[in-house]
């Protein structure tokens, strides 16, 4: 039992985020995921989804997804397959709240 709880903590171990970091790495999402309200016609018009308040976990996740190309996005894609496991941690923790 305690084997299994390590290997999903190992699997789960993301690393920790850096509010103030992330702070600084948010420029190229603010353009689109701080403005109010603000929607996209690429590739098809939606409301982009607001970041703050979001969980870490959830924004992790969500990254990854489009790294992988599990979630599809040409924009978001292409940022994410930028990103390191450090950069995705210190964005969840700015937007999460910790810096937001």
């Amino acid at each position: 039992m305690v084997t299994g709880m390590a290997l999903i903590a190992c699997a789960g171990g993301a690393a920790a985020g850096d509010a103030a970091a992330g702070k600084e790495k948010s420029a190229m999402c603010a353009g689109c995921h701080e403005i109010a309200g603000y929607r996209t016609a690429y590739p098809t018009v939606y409301t982009v989804p607001k970041l703050g308040g979001q969980s870490a976990e959830y924004i992790v996740a969500a990254l990854e997804a489009y790294k992988s190309g599990a979630r599809k996005h040409p924009s978001m894609t292409a940022i994410a397959a930028t990103l390191s496991a450090q950069d995705m941690a210190d964005l969840a923790a700015y937007y999460s709240g910790a810096g937001k």
